[in-house]
C-alpha cells in the first residue's frame, strides 16, 4: 500500500518512528473479518472463531464466509462489523444502566445501532438517523432485520434535530471523517485523503456537534468517534467539546491486554485510540464526555408530547375522515399487544411501544421517519398482509402463523424472491418461513406455489452460487 507522503509525515510525527513503522507494516495485511451475534436469534458460537474480547457477542473469523449467500446473515441472526468499532459496548455498559432515550446520529449502515439496541437496558428507545437518503434506506433494512421494536429511523440533516432540545439521554456521534482508519479496507480513503480534507472534516464536525449539543440532556453522554487517527479529528475535537460546549470527559475501564493506546496530544484527558499494529481490527478513536449538569437549556414547548394538529387526511383513513381501525386479529400477531400503541396510516399497521409514544409524535412532527417500532401489516383492500418487518421482529406471536422450514437451495431461491414451493402438508394462507428455525419472511401458500413476499428491495441480486461455499454456522 502507498500512502500519501504528507500523511507518513503526520502520523509518524504523531506516533513516533518505531510505531509509526509497525503501523505502516499492519497495513500490508488483510483486514480481519469479524461478526457480532444477535442473541434474540442465534445461540450458537462460530465454528474456528475467537472472541473479541471488548464485546460479549463480538467473534473474529478465521476465513471470510459468503455473506451474501448465508440466509442467516439475511434474517438478522449476525452482523458484520468491523470488530474495534465493537467498543461502543464498554461506553454503554459502564454508564448506561437504567433505560434511556438515545440518538446514533450519523447510523448507516447500522453497525453501532444494532450493537447499542443489544446492550442499552431493556425499555430503552434508539432513534437511528441516516443523512444520506440511499444509506438510511440500508439503516433502516439492518435494524428491521435486527428485530427489536424500540427503534426509529429517520433521515435528516444533524440540524433538523436542533428544535427537539433535552431530548435525549445519550448522543453517538460516529461523525464523517478523513478515514485514515479504513485505508486498509478502502482504497478509495486513501486516494481522497488530503491535508485540506483533514481540515474540511474537523470544521464539518464541530459544525455537527454545534448542531446536535441542546438535544443532549444536562448530565446527558456524548460517545464521539471517528475512524482516523490525526489529533485534529480526534483529540483536538474532545478538548473543544468539553472547552466550549461544556463537557467532562470520562474514562472508560479497559483490561491491558487489550492494547488500546491513548491520549497521544500530551493531554491528560482519557481517550481510546485502536491502532491496527496493537489491536486486531481497524483504526477507531473514541472518547465518552458527560454534558454539565448546570447546562439549564430547557426543552421547547413542542417537547410536551402534544403534536400539532393536522387537517390533511391521510391513506388508510376512510372517506369523511373516520380513521381506519386496527383488526382485531392482527393485534394477536404481535406478543402483549397492550404494550403498543395500533395505527392505521399509509396502508400500513404499525405497533409503537406505548412508553414513548408522545416522544415519537414529537419526532413525526418534525424529522422523516422512515421506520417506527413494528411493521405489522400493510392493508390491500379487505387483505391484511402481514409486513415483513413482523416476520423480522423477535417481539412477533410464535403461534400466530404456520411455520415452513425450507433447505439451503429453497432459502436462496425465496431470498431472491423466486417461486418456492412448499410441502402438501403445509397450510394454505399465509406462511413465516424459516431457515434452521430462524424466520426469513413470510409467504401466502395457494398450493400448488406459494407467492413470495420477501421485499422486492432486499432480494438477492447475484444468480449464481460460488463453487466454495463457507456459512458462519
Amino acid at each position: 500500500m502507498n500512502l500519501p507522503s504528507d500523511f507518513v509525515t503526520r502520523t509518524r510525527s504523531l506516533l513516533g518512528e518505531e510505531q509509526f513503522e509497525k503501523l505502516y507494516e499492519a497495513l500490508q495485511h488483510d483486514t480481519p473479518v469479524s461478526i457480532r451475534l444477535n442473541r434474540n436469534k442465534c445461540k450458537s458460537v462460530p465454528a474456528e472463531s475467537t472472541s473479541i474480547p471488548w464485546c460479549e457477542t463480538g467473534y473474529y473469523l478465521n476465513t471470510r464466509p459468503t455473506f451474501t449467500f448465508d440466509p442467516l446473515f439475511h434474517a438478522g441472526s449476525y452482523y458484520v462489523q468491523e470488530a474495534s468499532s465493537m467498543f461502543v459496548e464498554q461506553a454503554l455498559r459502564q454508564y448506561v444502566h437504567t433505560p434511556v432515550v438515545m440518538l446514533d446520529l450519523c447510523a448507516a449502515p447500522g453497525g453501532k445501532s444494532t450493537l447499542a439496541r443489544s446492550v442499552l437496558p431493556e425499555g430503552s428507545m434508539l432513534v437511528a438517523n441516516e443523512v444520506m437518503r440511499n444509506r438510511s434506506q440500508v439503516l433502516a433494512e439492518n435494524l428491521i432485520k435486527w428485530g427489536d421494536e424500540g427503534v426509529i429511523v429517520t433521515n435528516n440533516d444533524p440540524a433538523d434535530f436542533t428544535p427537539l432540545e433535552a431530548m435525549f439521554d445519550v448522543i453517538l456521534t460516529d461523525v464523517p471523517c478523513s478515514g485514515e482508519g479504513m485505508f486498509r479496507k478502502d482504497p478509495v480513503a486513501v486516494d481522497e485523503w488530503s491535508i485540506d480534507n483533514v481540515t474540511v472534516c474537523w470544521q464539518r464536525q464541530r459544525r455537527i456537534l454545534k448542531d446536535i449539543w441542546s438535544c443532549l440532556k444536562p448530565g446527558g453522554l456524548l460517545i464521539y468517534s471517528t475512524c482516523t487517527y490525526n489529533r485534529e479529528e480526534n483529540e483536538d475535537n474532545v478538548a473543544w467539546i468539553s472547552r466550549e460546549l461544556g463537557a467532562e470527559v470520562l474514562p472508560v475501564a479497559v483490561q491491558e491486554e487489550w492494547n488500546i493506546t491513548g491520549n497521544l496530544t500530551g493531554s491528560d484527558f482519557p481517550v481510546y485510540r485502536f491502532l491496527p499494529h496493537r489491536t486486531v481490527g481497524e483504526g477507531l478513536f473514541l472518547a465518552v464526555l458527560r454534558k454539565y449538569e448546570d447546562d439549564t437549556m430547557e426543552a421547547s414547548a413542542d417537547c410536551t408530547g402534544k403534536r400539532p394538529k393536522k387537517d390533511k387526511k391521510k391513506k388508510g383513513q376512510k372517506a369523511g375522515g373516520q380513521p381506519v381501525v386496527c383488526p382485531k386479529e392482527v393485534k394477536t400477531w404481535v406478543d402483549s399487544p397492550e404494550q403498543y400503541v395500533w395505527t392505521v396510516e399509509n396502508n400500513e399497521i404499525t405497533a409503537f411501544p406505548v412508553a414513548y409514544q408522545d416522544l415519537y409524535e414529537v419526532i413525526k412532527s418534525t424529522l422523516k421517519v422512515l421506520h417506527a417500532g413494528i411493521t405489522v401489516a400493510g392493508l390491500k383492500g379487505k387483505d391484511c398482509i402481514p409486513d415483513h418487518a413482523l416476520a423480522m421482529s423477535v417481539k412477533r406471536c410464535a403461534d400466530c402463523f404456520p411455520v415452513a422450514n425450507l433447505t439451503y437451495e429453497q432459502a436462496i431461491a425465496y431470498l431472491r424472491k423466486e417461486v418456492v414451493v412448499l410441502d402438501a402438508d403445509v397450510p394454505r394462507g399465509y406462511v413465516l418461513v424459516a431457515y434452521h428455525d430462524v424466520p426469513l419472511g413470510f409467504v401466502k401458500n395457494i398450493g400448488n406455489r406459494a407467492n413470495n413476499l420477501y421485499p422486492q428491495e432486499w432480494r438477492i441480486r447475484s444468480g449464481y452460487l460460488p463453487e466454495n461455499l463457507k456459512m458462519v454456522f
